[in-house]
């Protein structure tokens, strides 16, 4: 029984050292996201931090700043969005199908 335990905390350590590295890897990734017809564009990396938002200026305009926030916020949401279906595709592909629940890792 001790050595089927043994083996369990052997993998679930490489399992632990696998996931590291792809979040590493995840950090040097991005994804993009526009919104308003490409208006706004934001990157996201892999671990779902903006990296940058670029705002068209012709979408800019002081009588509606109410617009540009909502493009914002669009565009910023789905690049989030994206970033983490990368990361669950990516430590999917490490956990085998293992059925580890969203936000464990």
């Amino acid at each position: 029984m001790g050595n089927k335990l043994g083996d369990l905390m052997k993998q679930a350590q490489k399992l632990q050292s696998q996931i590291q590295k792809v979040q590493e890897e995840l950090a040097e990734t991005t994804v993009e996201a526009t919104s308003g017809g490409g208006m706004v564009t934001v990157v996201a990396n892999g671990k779902q931090e903006i990296v940058s938002i670029k705002i068209d200026p012709e979408v800019v305009n002081k009588d509606d700043v109410e617009m540009l926030e909502d493009l914002i916020v669009a565009a910023v949401n789905e690049a989030r969005r994206r970033a983490q279906k990368l990361m669950m595709n990516e430590i999917s592909k490490i956990t085998g199908g293992l059925g580890i629940p969203p936000g464990i890792i």
